[in-house]
């Protein structure tokens, strides 16, 4: 297997990261279009590096932090910039990032109390990724095709808030397990 394959879903995250920017300049320029053909592209290569990745057995540890870093910085350009522009609620995007930093720093306070946490990704965790990206998705949809779907924007919001608060409280149920048995041990 050639070098190039090898690193091919490191590649494809880091074009993911750097899509980020060039996703919320189009969105603060307003070409809606370009915006979501970007985002679009970038999601495509996330399921592409995904596949890649899993069939080829092309992990690796920066792999591991690269992709998931690459997709967090893509969803807090398009939900910052979005909300710049109006077209997505601030409480919306504090609730979406106030969910990141608080298991950041979960896992922070877990290592400085030697806890023994062991952090992998939740299927509610997973849902509410998938409903922020479909969410954003639709809403440089309708940007892009210059109409509004007040029902459908407000069906998003409320699945992005519940996924997301029952993911925070989920990943805090994992953070509570770990304290507890890391104080047993103790």
């Amino acid at each position: 297997m050639n070098a190039l394959l090898r690193q091919a879903p490191n590649i494809l995250s880091a074009l993911r990261l750097v899509a980020a920017p060039i996703a919320a300049y189009l969105i603060l320029r307003d070409l809606d279009v370009a915006a979501l053909c970007v985002f679009v592209l970038a999601g495509l290569s996330d399921a592409l590096d995904g596949f890649l990745a899993k069939r080829y057995a092309l992990t690796s540890r920066f792999g591991a932090w690269l992709d998931p870093a690459a997709d967090k910085f893509l969803m807090l350009a398009s939900f910052v910039t979005l909300t710049m522009e109006g077209a997505v609620p601030l409480w919306l995007t504090v609730l979406v990032i106030g969910r990141d930093v608080a298991i950041v720093l979960g896992v922070g306070a877990a290592r400085l109390l030697d806890a023994p946490l062991r952090l992998s990704p939740l299927i509610v965790g997973k849902a509410s990724t998938v409903a922020q990206i479909l969410y954003i998705a639709f809403v440089l949809l309708q940007l892009a095709a210059d109409v509004s779907v007040p029902r459908l924007i407000f069906a998003g919001t409320a699945a992005v808030t519940i996924f997301t608060m029952l993911s925070f409280f989920a990943y805090g149920y994992v953070w509570l397990q770990a304290v507890a048995a890391g104080r047993r041990a103790a």
